[in-house]
C-alpha cells in the first residue's frame, strides 16, 4: 500500500504544477518594456562583434598568402580562413571564436602544420561565422 501512495502523491502534485502554470501572466511596467525593446533593436541592429581569429601567416606578398590560404583550406576544409589586408600586410586568419580560450584550443590543433600562429581578435565577425 505504502508503495503505491508515494506515485500516486506524485502524480496529483504534478497535475496540479502543470494546470497551475497554464495561468501564469505576466505583468511588465511600461518603462521596463520600452527598455527591454531598445535592448532588441540594438542587438538586432548590430552586425558585428568582437571575437577571436587565429592568425596563420602575414606578409607583404599577395600571391604567397593566396597559395597559402589555398593549402589551408585544403588541409582543414572545416575551419573557415580568409586573408584581410592591413596595408602594407595581407594577413591569413582563421576561424571566428568568442573566447581567447576557444581560439588557443584551436591554435593548439594547428600548431603542428603551422607553429607560428598565435590568437589575435578580430571586432568585426559576423554572428554566423562563429565556430561553435
Amino acid at each position: 500500500m505504502k508503495k503505491f501512495i508515494f506515485p500516486l502523491v506524485l502524480l496529483v502534485f504534478c497535475c496540479a504544477t502543470s494546470q497551475a502554470q497554464g495561468n501564469v501572466t505576466e505583468k511588465v511596467e511600461p518603462k521596463v518594456a520600452l527598455l527591454m525593446q531598445r535592448f532588441v533593436d540594438i542587438n538586432k541592429s548590430t552586425k558585428t562583434i568582437s571575437g577571436w581569429r587565429i592568425q596563420i601567416l602575414a606578409t607583404t606578398d599577395r600571391q604567397r598568402i593566396e597559395d597559402a590560404l589555398r593549402k589551408f583550406e585544403s588541409q582543414y576544409p572545416n575551419i573557415p580562413a580568409d586573408w584581410v589586408q592591413s596595408k602594407p600586410y595581407y594577413k591569413l586568419r582563421a576561424g571566428a571564436y568568442t573566447s581567447k580560450r576557444n581560439a588557443i584550443a584551436a591554435q593548439y590543433l594547428l600548431k603542428n602544420d603551422y607553429p607560428t600562429a598565435y590568437p589575435v581578435t578580430d571586432n568585426e565577425i559576423k554572428p554566423e561565422e562563429l565556430i561553435k
